[in-house]
């Protein structure tokens, strides 16, 4: 539109009464006075109503050229719709690029924050603020943080002091020993046998805990037998985090040291095992000595009668519950073979006829071999088992007083077994399931102790009070009959035989 065509009836449309009005003031862009505008107004009234015309259009036009100037030269980002910072800031509106080069995300954050509606809402202080307001280590990395606070893994502050101190290099060998129930060789012997089957990654929230740290946690609860809170003190860790690697470490020990530590002997090793038993007790052909016994545990939710323990409720006047480990020993009292995990109800003659031990018998495994039980197993061809029946004569005492000797090594096996891990001792914490893995780490840590001849700490002795019940079927065998009354007669006339019983 060019200006000198511009006329009245142009804009007679904006101002209808604009002739009839006398006292119509012009618009002008510029401000002015209060007496700049009265005698403004005077003039107007003398004048002619052209030259206020005039005026009139000249503005009028002025301001539709500002306003298609600053359109031309606006920035196109100031035209995009603002956003607003806050959902409950409803009448605060900016737009970003305002703000560039004036303050930084934080300041923004704080100038806005102290506008807030809200009389009570503090603004929240990131990981790296102080207490008294500064912000420096967050400022710093400003550029590159977002805008709302940084996040981080809440861990609680536990004291490791006492590990720290027991896995030094100068701890004493004595007092490591009486608390892991063995010297340090043989602590770093299982760590490094464990070492594969244990390590774990660190992750970017934490550090893995070391291979050192959860196989002391194992042991020492194994051998103390002391509740969870309390390992979690001794090492720093969470409850459910012991109560974890307690289970980790025996399954790897299941899984890793129990082929290579608890085993049927080979045929070597059984014929070493013969002539050992044969020159301490003078019974031939003797492979094994086997007991069984019964571990203390909670009262089941389900099949609760079935591990109803009677012999202990009627010693102890306390109402117990247990399950059985079944082993056979080698003279030494290392562990060949062990069952684990069956009902306490059981007798011993029902936990044997469920062993592997039992199934490998039965296929001719055991063939030549005797492994000598208590008057709870049957005599078999391949058990030998003392006389039960009343009027004894002088060489069936004879051999019950050998086959005794022989059971004691199972005994003292077993009494060994529990006094150096005293979590055999009472009721565990451990679930049922788990129980038998648990029991079986117990067994081959046991093994790896005797083969390594750790000794036996005084303090640690443990007296076994399992009853023995005679079995209901005491001969399943007719030939293993005369096998046991020859054997009788040649420890008797051979000078084999013990003198006790006279």
């Amino acid at each position: 539109m060019e200006i000198g065509s511009l006329t009245l009836e142009d804009y007679s449309f904006l101002y209808p009464d604009m002739e009839s009005n006398s006292n119509f003031i012009s618009l002008n862009p510029k401000k002015r006075h209060r007496n700049d505008d009265v005698q403004q107004q005077q003039e107007t009234n003398t004048t002619n109503t052209p030259a206020s015309l005039n005026d009139l259009l000249s503005s009028l036009i002025h301001f539709d050229n500002k306003e298609q100037l600053q359109q031309q030269f606006m920035d196109p980002e100031e035209l995009k719709p603002t956003i607003p910072f806050d959902p409950n800031h409803h009448h605060s509106y900016f737009a970003p690029s305002q703000f560039q080069g004036q303050f930084n995300e934080f300041e923004l954050i704080e100038q806005l924050d102290d506008h807030s509606p809200s009389p009570t809402k503090k603004p929240r202080r990131s990981a790296g603020s102080s207490p008294d307001g500064n912000n420096n280590q967050v400022q710093a990395s400003a550029g590159s943080s977002s805008m709302g606070p940084q996040r981080r893994l809440w861990v609680k502050d536990r004291s490791k002091d006492w590990w720290e101190r027991c896995s030094h290099p100068d701890f004493p060998e004595e007092e490591f020993r009486r608390s892991f129930r063995m010297s340090k060789a043989t602590f770093d012997l299982i760590c490094r046998e464990l070492d594969s089957a244990v390590t774990k990654k660190n992750t970017m929230l934490r550090d893995a805990i070391p291979v050192r740290q959860r196989v002391a946690v194992c042991i020492w609860r194994l051998a103390t037998g002391d509740p969870l809170r309390l390992v979690s003190k001794r090492f720093g860790l969470g409850i459910s985090t012991c109560h974890k690697l307690v289970l980790e470490v025996c399954s790897a020990i299941k899984t890793v040291l129990m082929p290579k530590f608890l085993r049927w002997p080979d045929e070597s090793t059984m014929k070493k095992n013969k002539e050992e038993f044969e020159s301490v007790f003078g019974i031939p052909d003797v492979g094994g000595s086997m007991y069984t016994t019964h571990v203390p545990i909670i009262a089941p939710k389900t099949n609760v009668a079935a591990y109803f323990n009677k012999r202990h409720t009627e010693r102890n006047q306390k109402t117990s519950y247990s399950i059985t480990v079944q082993g056979v020993v080698d003279p030494k009292g290392v562990f060949i073979d062990v069952c684990i995990g069956w009902p306490g109800s059981m007798p011993d003659d029902q936990v044997l006829e469920k062993s592997a031990l039992f199934q490998r018998a039965s296929k001719g495994s055991l063939k030549d071999v005797w492994v000598v039980g208590n008057s709870g197993h049957p005599l078999m061809d391949w058990i030998l088992v003392p006389y039960t029946h009343q009027n004894l004569t002088w060489t069936q005492h004879a051999f019950n007083e050998k086959i005794g000797d022989i059971q004691k090594v199972a005994k003292g096996a077993f009494a060994r077994l529990k006094g150096r891990w005293s979590c055999l001792q009472k009721r565990t914490e451990v679930k049922l399931q788990d129980l038998p893995v648990v029991l079986g780490a117990c067994c081959v840590l046991h093994n790896i102790c005797e083969m390594r001849n750790e000794e036996m700490d005084p303090d640690w002795s443990f007296q076994l009070f399992d009853d023995e019940m005679v079995a209901e079927n005491g001969v399943r065998s007719a030939a293993s009959v005369q096998a046991r009354d020859q054997i009788a007669h040649y420890l008797l006339h051979h000078g084999r035989a013990g003198t006790t019983f006279l």
